[in-house]
Order: structure tokens, then sequence, then C-alpha cells
């Protein structure tokens, strides 16, 4: 391959993966806040369609940020630990985040799909539809049987 076009490669493979999660990402966190990662895949594809510059804003006031669209209500918490708004923009930091903030519903729910589902929301038919919505990406990408 010619120098410029190895060029060309590298700095276009750059420039995909500067604004999205880097796959090892979503590994890392998993590893890290013992999840699975798969289950992580598929929270950003519902939240966000792996949209790291996706902005929400909800009815109730508060808005969801990055790809995993981590909810501006965590903020008070994140901020203990150094974590801005800011933050939340920057793919991988949000897939961390969202690794800790899924454990977190592990440790209430167990490993179960209520977990998943209360990633989203604890009021138990939003917690029960979100968790439908994950099982059906799994499904969809044949990483679950189906029905």
């Amino acid at each position: 391959m010619k120098p410029i076009a190895v060029t060309a490669a590298v700095a276009l493979a750059a420039l995909i993966s500067a604004g999205s999660a880097r796959a090892d990402c979503f590994d890392e966190a998993a590893g890290y806040q013992k999840v699975n990662p798969l289950i992580l895949r598929a929270i950003a594809w519902q939240e966000s369609h792996n949209r790291p510059t996706a902005v929400h804003k909800n009815a109730n006031g508060s808005t969801d940020y990055g790809v995993m669209q981590i909810n501006s209500v965590h903020l008070p918490v994140l901020a203990q630990y150094g974590i801005s708004q800011g933050t939340l923009m920057e793919p991988c930091k949000n897939v961390y985040i969202a690794a800790w903030h899924l454990r977190q519903k592990m440790n209430k729910y167990g490993n179960t799909w209520a977990a998943v589902g209360a990633y989203h929301s604890e009021t138990p038919s939003l917690r029960d539809e979100y968790a439908r919505q994950i099982v059906a990406i799994l499904r969809k990408w044949n990483l679950m049987p189906a029905k």
C-alpha cells in the first residue's frame, strides 16, 4: 500500500473510532463492574443506537447524555467522583458509568432481567418493558434463543 493510502486509512480509522465508544470499552467496563458486556452493548443500542453525541431532554426536566443515555438525576452522586455533565459525553467514560449504574441495579435486584430493566426505570411496568426490549435486541443479534 502506498504511504498516502496508509495515512488516509489510518486517519479514516481514527476519525471513525474517535466519536464512538471503542469495543474494548464495553469489555473493560463490564469486566471492571462484573456485568455482561453483551447486555451493555444492547443497552447502548436501545438507548442511542450507539450515538455518543446523543442528548435527550425528558418530560420530567431531566436529560439523558451520551451513548448509554446516563440521566442527569445521577449527576449529584457522580459529582462526588469528579464526574461532570461533560464527562458523560466522553464515550468510553459513559460506558464505564453505565456499567457502574447497571452494577448498582444488579446489587439491588440480583443478576436478573429486573436489574437490566431497572437500568432504565424502577417503575415495574417500565422496568419490565425495557428488559423485554433488551431481550429482543439480543435475540435479533442471535445472542439469545428465540422464544
